[in-house]
């Protein structure tokens, strides 16, 4: 495995081709160690049909808080709230770093996250800090003093939480601040400082790697036991066992540091997660494995976590029995990379979805929030005719008679060879992370 100096953030896999060419509360004890990740578990029991809906965009607002007293530098945020005037409780989910540069980062949405708490009448923020995406200021590195790098992503927090806390529809005394990666050493480090009304922090595979600096881990280790000594508000880590970025040795020496400087956590490994436990909370599928613990957690230290709204999930369309899921040939349209992709599509985990055109252009989508719309729109980007979904998850939804023509098939005898060939070639995977 390749490690990059700083590697975070959310993780979705897509794959595209075109057709012609190709407060503080009391202690809290270690939870048991446990595979989580690889447990069957139950779906959350969502009976909800008497409650109020909110909009599938989830009231989204864009708006710009001031990083500072002087409001030269804002933070562009994402807003997301149920129907209403409030107060409602407030949770701030602070991003991780891709490797690179952070302005060419995409704006925080974490609606995986935001809906399931909308769904429980929570306010949901999500700052770009200072540097990041369409944020201004610059983003400090600090080399590699990682505790410091910690406090200045923390002053960004502080100012987002302050800001929205004199909002008229947030309950000020009701707050949790979370994070994933980055996000999530952001998260621990703003615990010394932590606003009266913040209740909870929660940490989602927190940390800073940067394997350039000699003994990176015993730095990062040492800033969990510095955040530690004054902070009093009490937070949960989560960490699975196949996380790409973090060694589990190392997530036990973070953790020890940080309770045994005095601070109030409980650690859950929620054990494997897909292919990598550090994509986790960017995934709806992801939801299931934290929720459980994240409810228990809020519940103890007085934040509410009951259903109030009625929030829809990405729904896919009604499996149609057009072919088996397992039948390369009996997708349309298609060529043989087109076919090879879908070969690939097979091999990946739900949820997942593959889009294809008249014309034969394709793509597969995995993980995230919504991959169908993922698959729809990187189709699309390769084709000037509709494309539609073919198959979700682990069925077929393709509406259309057998039989239909494939590119090969359409391009012609007499040089279909030449032309899979030259397709193969531009038909490259697309792949993202």
């Amino acid at each position: 495995m390749v490690f990059r100096n700083i590697f975070t953030g959310w993780i979705v896999i897509a794959c595209a081709a075109l057709a012609a060419s190709p407060v503080c509360a009391d202690p809290l004890h270690d939870a048991p160690a446990g595979p989580l990740g690889r447990a069957h578990v139950a779906p959350i029991a969502l009976d909800d049909a008497y409650l109020p809906t909110v909009p599938a965009s989830l009231n989204e607002q864009i708006i710009r808080i001031p990083a500072d007293a002087s409001g030269s530098i804002t933070l562009e945020t994402t807003i997301y709230k149920p129907d209403g005037a409030g107060p409602f409780p407030m949770i701030v989910f602070n991003h991780g770093k891709i490797h690179g540069d952070p302005r060419t980062q995409e704006r925080s949405d974490p609606l995986p996250l935001a809906r399931e708490f909308v769904r429980r009448g929570y306010v949901v923020v999500a700052p770009n800090r200072r540097g990041f995406a369409g944020s201004g200021g610059t983003y400090e590195q600090d080399g590699c003093d990682v505790a410091r790098n910690g406090l200045g992503q923390a002053a960004d927090v502080a100012a987002t939480v302050n800001f929205m806390s004199k909002m008229p529809y947030v309950d000020a005394k009701h707050i949790a601040v979370s994070g994933t990666s980055h996000g999530g050493l952001a998260t621990i480090a703003y615990g010394p400082e932590a606003a009266s009304g913040v209740r909870a922090l929660i940490n989602f595979s927190g940390g800073l790697r940067q394997d350039s600096c000699d003994d990176w881990q015993g730095n990062l280790t040492q800033a969990f036991g510095d955040y530690a000594e004054k902070t009093r508000v009490p937070s949960l880590w989560l960490y699975g066992e196949n996380d790409s970025i973090w060694p589990t040795a190392l997530v036990g020496k973070m953790y020890a540091a940080y309770v045994d400087h005095g601070a109030s956590a409980k650690m859950v490994d929620f054990g494997a997660y897909k292919n990598d436990a550090h994509r986790l909370v960017g995934d709806r599928d992801g939801v299931r494995v934290w929720w459980p613990a994240v409810e228990e957690f809020l519940a103890r230290v007085g934040m509410p976590t009951g259903v109030q709204y009625r929030v829809s999930d990405p729904a896919p369309p009604k499996p149609t029995g057009y072919a088996s899921i397992e039948a390369v040939d009996a997708v349309p349209f298609l060529d043989e990379a087109g076919r090879n992709g879908y070969r690939n599509f097979l091999h990946q985990y739900p949820s997942r979805a593959f889009a294809v055109s008249d014309s034969g252009s394709w793509s597969w989508a995995e993980g995230g929030d919504d991959p169908m719309s993922v698959a729809v729109a990187n189709c699309q980007k390769h084709s000037e005719d509709a494309c539609r979904l073919y198959a979700v998850n682990e069925a077929v939804v393709w509406k259309g008679s057998a039989g239909t023509q494939t590119a090969d098939e359409r391009a012609g005898s007499s040089d279909s060879a030449d032309s899979a060939d030259s397709a193969a070639e531009a038909k490259g995977a697309i792949a993202a992370r």
